[in-house]
């Protein structure tokens, strides 16, 4: 890779970021993000733990699937106490659902009658190959024993065409779409399959969850972007790819557990990558759920710990929240704050704000930078413009939730909630830098 901006190691951050293209592509729902997460823990010795089952824990690593969407893992030292970190992300991005009974057969084109989950920016889902990822229901032995099929079809099978130009004139002055008429994808024309009009959207589910269309209960389904994300610019200094936000972080969280489990450190290292956080993370897997105190009270309960040793430990630990932050964007640099501008490919950004829509305080900024300064890797701040309010992240929710010292940081992208979104090519290596050292490091 060429760059002008001097490397230690450009080999290292050419293969971080393939990993990360790699990652991004086939985590096209948050049902495909645990998935896939989940092989990459297993192929790394990590064992599964069931909600609903007892647990005797020593020494070791271990994950929890969380109801399809949620993903938490941990590594277990030798020596319990006294070293209790945690580091969260979300599994989930705007996107496109598709609703029930979603066959709409306008003049002969078949349509999905969707809803929008998420703050997406609408005009660029428009004109792009779609493809459908989630989960299919299956009827199961009894009706509290149903079966989950995981599905990504893979191929683009849907897309929202624009109105030609000629047709509206006024189109570049700047339109808004309406979600319920304008934003429906097209998905086939009518007689390509069978007569009924929503056999034919089960008859898709079907094959790709290989079972018997009678057997589908439900289905949660998401649409996303196909093509597949790359390098750009002259030296190839950006990342051009859907989800960046936030897959960035939890690929980073991935090398962190995973930093911890080869160098075996002491103390309990936990990442928890949450879903629904697009959408307030009020939900039972969410940040703002009990799951994660739960699962942690389990943890120390197993190991035959008191529940005063957790809370000793949540005063002493620390959690790191990691989300994508906007970074300074040259054809806009007024909506930026005036002395704080997070510039692509300089570093992590240290997220704060005086409303705690960030979960900041002046000792949690003070201890990320000192983790930064020990392999000097880059940071930098975002701190919204006064006059206009930004948006939030799982940090100050979920540290409602467990009371302990969290600071939030991320990498700094253009175009949050896009279609495709862009980051600078060195900023994936600081952040999972800076999270191998702070899960993996002692």
């Amino acid at each position: 890779m060429k760059s002008p901006i001097s490397l230690q190691d450009e080999k290292v951050v050419f293969d971080t970021v393939q990993e990360l293209l790699g990652y991004v592509k086939h985590c096209t729902s948050p049902q495909q993000t645990v998935s896939h997460s989940i092989s990459i823990l297993e192929s790394n010795g990590f064992v599964e733990l069931g909600l609903g089952e007892s647990w005797h824990l020593t020494s070791g690593n271990y994950y929890i699937n969380v109801y399809g969407t949620t993903l938490i893992a941990f590594h277990i030292g030798t020596q319990y106490r006294h070293n209790l970190r945690i580091a969260s992300a979300h599994t989930d991005f705007p996107a496109i659902r598709v609703k029930p009974n979603p066959l709409v057969i306008v003049s002969e084109y078949g349509k999905l009658n969707v809803e929008m989950y998420g703050g997406l920016i609408l005009h660029t889902w428009l004109d792009r190959p779609l493809g459908a990822s989630g989960t299919v229901i299956l009827k199961g032995e009894n009706p509290f024993d149903v079966r989950e099929v995981t599905i990504d079809s893979n191929r683009p099978i849907a897309i929202i065409p624009s109105l030609a130009i000629h047709m509206n004139r006024h189109v570049n002055e700047g339109i808004a779409l309406q979600r319920q008429k304008e934003m429906l994808p097209i998905i086939m024309m009518k007689g390509s399959t069978k007569d009924s009009e929503y056999d034919q959207w089960l008859d898709f589910l079907a094959g790709e969850a290989q079972c018997n269309p009678d057997d589908i209960l439900s289905f949660e389904v998401t649409l996303y972007p196909t093509e597949d994300g790359t390098t750009v610019g002259l030296y190839d200094e950006f990342i051009s790819a859907p989800r960046l936000d936030n897959l960035t972080s939890c690929k980073a969280c991935l090398s962190g557990i995973l930093e911890a489990s080869e160098n075996d450190v002491n103390g309990i290292r936990l990442i928890a990558l949450f879903d629904n956080e697009e959408v307030g993370s009020c939900t039972k897997q969410g940040g703002a759920s009990m799951m994660l105190p739960n699962v942690l009270e389990r943890i120390y309960r197993s190991l035959g710990l008191a529940k005063d040793e957790l809370d000793m430990d949540m005063a002493e630990g620390f959690m790191i929240s990691s989300d994508v932050a906007h970074g300074l964007h040259p054809n806009y640099p007024e909506k930026n704050d005036i002395t704080n501008e997070p510039i692509l490919n300089r570093g992590i950004v240290l997220k704060v704000a005086a409303s705690q829509s960030y979960a900041n305080d002046a000792k949690s900024i003070g201890i990320v930078k000192s983790l930064c300064e020990i392999e000097d890797i880059p940071y930098q701040y975002f701190v919204n413009r006064s006059d206009i309010p930004g948006g939030s992240t799982v940090g100050s929710i979920s540290s409602t939730m467990l009371p302990m010292r969290t600071m939030d940081v991320g990498v700094p992208i253009w175009a949050m909630h896009s279609a495709r979104e862009t980051m600078g090519t060195l900023d994936q290596y600081s952040l999972e830098s800076l999270m191998r050292l702070f899960i993996g490091g002692n």
